[in-house]
């Protein structure tokens, strides 16, 4: 029966990721690149080179995600690479099959809104499910842990350096409809995946409360503040409290799942953060001792 149900899962998770690709491909394809309007990140210097030297976008958003897919492998691991590697490689089938068809509109707003409103949709079930079809983000995370900045911060200045090119390639009104249709899509990004912010908080209610700290911080980086806890029937138990990014939500979830099954997770919205709250490794000593950094 567990056998079943992993089955069942697995391909679950293999169609919510085939259907994200299709429905982002669509929104490229049928409504933002006919009309000249450019997503973010690696696909919007795709679609860039794309326009102005007639490479194939298919071909291009696997060539540039390579070195991403490298960052992202070692900063969020192997399952993460597995999902992400088959996410672009069906992102890049369908834009080489879509990019064959007519348009469905050349209004320029209804582009723009419908557009950005798909691709949210297609990107966020993929980041729901562990996988990315733009490497952006990934290299955003490893950034994050060595400069005071968000993930969000420092995807938007790459982002806002990809429409200023935009707009003096394409024109300026491109460039305006480009950046509306990120902000559309960002806000759809995260309502499908996690919620409307982009840095969450997890509370991690368990009774192995060291060991899981270790690992969360081995695989991810991410260091954990313990607070004792009693439950009502449950008796004495450590909650755990991690900052993360919507990306690495996925595979925290998987964490705790393989190592403590009666865990309970709380995943919560993080409006503002003040201070440096990634540890670097030089300093981790003592860690083991107390396991109480934030």
């Amino acid at each position: 029966m567990k056998l079943y149900r992993k089955d069942f899962e697995t391909g679950l998770q293999i169609f919510i990721l085939t259907l994200g690709a299709f429905l982002a491909a669509l929104a490229l394809e049928l409504f933002l690149i006919p009309n000249t309007i450019l997503d973010g990140g690696v696909t919007g210097i795709a679609i860039l080179l794309h326009k102005i030297f007639h490479f194939p976008l298919s071909l291009l958003v696997i060539v540039l995600n390579i070195p991403f897919l490298f960052i992202g492998f070692k900063s969020l691991g192997k399952r993460f690479l597995f999902r992400t590697i088959y996410s672009m490689l069906c992102f890049a089938l369908f834009i080489f099959f879509f990019e064959h068809i007519d348009p469905i509109t050349e209004e320029i707003l209804l582009a723009t809104v419908f557009g950005g409103a798909l691709l949210g949709i297609g990107v966020g079930l993929i980041i729901h499910f562990g996988g990315c079809i733009d490497g952006t983000e990934s290299v955003a995370i490893v950034l994050n842990k060595k400069l005071h900045m968000s993930v969000g911060q420092i995807v938007l200045i790459f982002n806002l350096f990809i429409y200023t090119t935009a707009g003096f390639v394409f024109g300026l009104d491109r460039a305006m409809y480009s950046l509306l249709t990120y902000f559309i899509t960002f806000k759809v990004i995260d309502f499908v995946s996690t919620g409307l912010e982009q840095a969450k908080a997890a509370l991690i209610i368990t009774e192995k409360g060291t060991n899981l700290s270790e690992i969360i911080y081995q695989r991810l980086g991410r260091t954990t503040t313990s607070i004792k806890g009693e439950g009502l029937i449950s008796g004495e138990k450590e909650v755990l409290y991690c900052v993360l990014t919507r990306l690495e939500i996925y595979e925290l979830k998987h964490i705790v799942e393989e190592m403590d099954k009666s865990a309970f997770i709380t995943i919560i919205d993080v409006t503002d953060i003040i201070g440096n709250h990634i540890k670097s490794t030089e300093n981790r000593k003592g860690r083991k001792k107390s396991c109480n950094e934030s």
